[in-house]
């Protein structure tokens, strides 16, 4: 669970997959930066894809760099 004061750093105010306003029980910190989400369901949504793009990303420079 995110500090009160992590909380107040979320960087949007609408949920970033359903435009709905954030709600304070759903950020979650990727790439430094708190995000917010209207529900822990969108958080969770997110997160998952974010592993997956992360890692097609990491996959796709490690194949640039050869």
């Amino acid at each position: 669970m995110m500090s009160a004061s992590e909380i107040k750093e979320v960087i949007n105010t609408t949920c970033p997959w359903s435009g709905k306003p954030v709600s304070d029980d759903s950020p979650t910190r990727y790439r430094g930066r708190v995000v917010g989400f209207c529900n822990p369901g969108c958080r969770d949504k997110f997160e998952a894809a974010a592993k997956v793009f992360d890692a097609l990303i990491d996959q796709s420079a490690g194949r640039a760099s050869r």
